[in-house]
């Protein structure tokens, strides 16, 4: 297995492709090789803990596979600051690293694929290896679903109970999601907000409120 972290990558990068897949679903593909079964699955996952998550979970799905080997790319695409990979038993080099290639050179970011192999009795050498594994990401990559990640940024906002339900209204508006509140003198709620539109939302926050609001970056 191989983690790393690359000190200053590509931090505050822009929107992205993502899989639309969950950890919890997933999207499989499979593809047979010399009597070899390799089972692609694929799942968006924004950082390390959410992409070895999901490699537990499909091990434990397919834990009568021969091998679950695996990679993932948790930041932005070609961002090499959160990867991993493994080879599960496979010859060094022959599965974990050559998946995360693939990965690394999609334009796909936050991503976790888990190739698991049934041995089908016929040996296919390193470079056979390299290939299959690297096919088994490709044909799974060429059918998934993708969305575009927005950039977002968490803020506190407090206002007078008057103001709730305008406020409420404001949300669909600016693609805002309410994180949770509590009740105190004033409504107290946390906030994710897409970062290109805090300017505009700030505004017409101030507009409903007669500037009596709160709002700041956390």
């Amino acid at each position: 297995m191989a983690e790393g972290r690359t000190p200053g990558a590509n931090k505050g990068a822009a929107s992205y492709p993502v899989p639309t897949a969950s950890p919890r679903d997933g999207h499989r593909t499979e593809i047979l090789v010399r009597r070899s079964r390799f089972l692609a699955s694929c799942a968006r996952t924004p950082d390390a803990a959410s992409a070895r998550n999901f490699v537990e979970s499909v091990r434990y799905r397919c834990s009568d596979a021969t091998h679950n080997c695996w990679a993932y790319a948790a930041g932005p695409p070609g961002d090499t600051a959160r990867i991993g990979a493994s080879d599960d038993g496979e010859p060094r080099g022959t599965a974990g690293r050559p998946m995360l290639n693939v990965l690394l050179h999609s334009g796909i970011g936050e991503i976790c694929v888990v190739v698991s192999r049934w041995f089908g009795g016929v040996k296919l050498g390193t470079g056979g290896l390299v290939r299959a594994y690297q096919d088994a990401v490709r044909e799974n990559l060429a059918t998934l679903a993708l969305a575009e990640r927005v950039p977002s940024a968490r803020y506190s906002v407090s206002l007078g109970y008057a103001y709730l339900d305008g406020f409420h209204r404001l949300l669909p508006r600016f693609g805002a999601t309410v994180i949770a509140w509590e009740h105190l003198e004033e409504a107290g709620l946390l906030l994710e907000l897409p970062e290109a539109r805090r300017a505009t939302f700030e505004n017409a926050l101030a507009e409903l409120t007669n500037g009596t609001a709160a709002f700041r970056a956390l």
